[in-house]
């Protein structure tokens, strides 16, 4: 899968890994670099036939299923899924803000064979 950062002129949204594989019941993490000023970050998730939704944000309460990490010092952030599911099936895209629209990774968990993001 290729990804392609999307730019504006000061802020950068990077994916750190065009592929992250995974089997049913592992944790997932999602990875995204910027660079730039930012407010807030985001991870939002998108299902086949569905619009996006947010999935997280950096103030957002954690929970056992989903976790938002965030590296100011070397301006990363992250989102872990515990115990991948096929429902975690998704396009995920991570964003900030000041608006950058994020770079996706599809998440494609199965029972038996290795799932690329």
């Amino acid at each position: 899968m290729y990804i392609r950062p999307t730019r504006s002129s000061e802020d950068l949204l990077t994916p750190s890994k065009d592929v992250v594989m995974s089997l049913e019941g592992d944790t997932v993490t999602l990875s995204c670099n910027y660079s730039g000023s930012v407010y807030s970050l985001f991870w939002y998730h998108q299902k086949s036939g569905s619009h996006p939704q947010l999935v997280m944000a950096d103030y957002s309460k954690q929970t056992e299923k989903l976790k938002f990490i965030h590296d100011k010092e070397k301006q990363e952030f992250h989102l872990e899924l515990s115990s991948a599911a096929v429902s975690d099936s998704a396009v995920y895209y991570c964003a900030l803000q000041p608006t950058v629209t994020g770079n996706s990774k599809t998440l494609e968990p199965h029972t038996v064979k290795p799932l690329v993001c």
